[in-house]
């Protein structure tokens, strides 16, 4: 292998050790530099992460987005390779981002598009199904995550992003009960921290949403071809969703139930000084 380009990756950990050592270790083939920034992990990521030829930093949690704000600041060089602590980048795109440094020149994009694939726990990842582009290979000169407590992808379109070769493989989950907590846990967050939509229409989306956000995933993105397994992931991610508009419709009903207390205790205030 020729010397690496002047990449670093980073990757954002908390209690990943299952993972952390082959995302780690893929990044390297491609990045002169890998960070960890790590918000408090007790199962020894950050030691495994050392050992697989990481520099680690512990962060405490700055959410999504300034998590990775952090990380940006603590690499060394301006091309960012951004993984999660579940992604592993296979050879073939290593050796694509390799090829963009080649002769010491620079690439010409200034964000590049993964390809990602979902390793699920048990056979083959999922080749050709439900194939996930991702703007994570950029330039920070030119584009910034954004500092946002919920979201932590780049604005940048996909449509002008070249794709790199290869894939990431995403083993997001261990399990459906694993898959479930992670998709309750993540729009839990992203439903404190997005606009609020008017009520009748998350009304509308709980009451006939589901079916929809799961066939869009079971017959829009192939999921169907895989068999059982691909019904229950298209379930689960559907019931994200759905929950989402659920968590949106109780912060309404949050803020009604606020301003009837506070009517209430005016009412009290009145009669007390009348």
């Amino acid at each position: 292998m020729s010397e690496l380009p002047p990449v670093s990756a980073y990757i954002r950990t908390k209690n990943e050790a299952r993972r952390i050592g082959d995302v780690v270790r893929a990044a390297r083939k491609a990045a002169r530099e890998v960070i960890v920034v790590d918000s408090g992990s007790t199962d020894g990521t950050q030691d495994i992460a050392r050992e697989a030829g990481a520099i680690v930093h512990g962060v405490p949690w700055r959410g999504n987005g300034g998590q990775k704000r952090a990380a940006e600041d603590l690499c060394t060089y301006d091309w960012l390779l951004d993984l999660d602590a579940d992604e592993v980048i296979d050879d073939e795109m290593a050796a694509g981002i390799r090829a963009l440094f080649e002769d010491g020149g620079e690439p010409p994009h200034p964000v590049y598009g993964l390809r990602q694939v979902h390793a699920v726990p048990f056979g083959e990842p999922w080749w050709g199904t439900d194939i996930i582009v991702k703007n994570k290979f950029y330039d920070r000169r030119r584009i910034r995550i954004p500092d946002h407590p919920a979201w932590d992808q780049l604005e940048y379109s996909k449509k002008t992003s070249p794709r790199l070769p290869g894939y990431m493989l995403h083993y997001m989950f261990s399990d459906i009960g694993d898959l479930a907590k992670k998709q309750e846990r993540n729009m839990t967050r992203r439903a404190a921290n997005v606009p609020l939509k008017p009520k009748r229409q998350l009304a509308l989306r709980i009451v006939f949403g589901m079916p929809v956000y799961f066939l869009k995933r079971y017959l829009g993105k192939g999921l169907f071809r895989r068999g059982i397994y691909g019904f229950a992931f298209s379930m689960t991610i559907a019931y994200g969703r759905w929950l989402k508009d659920v968590k949106l419709y109780e912060r309404h009903l949050a803020a009604e139930q606020k301003e009837r207390e506070a009517k209430a205790s005016r009412g009290h205030q009145e009669a007390h000084h009348a």
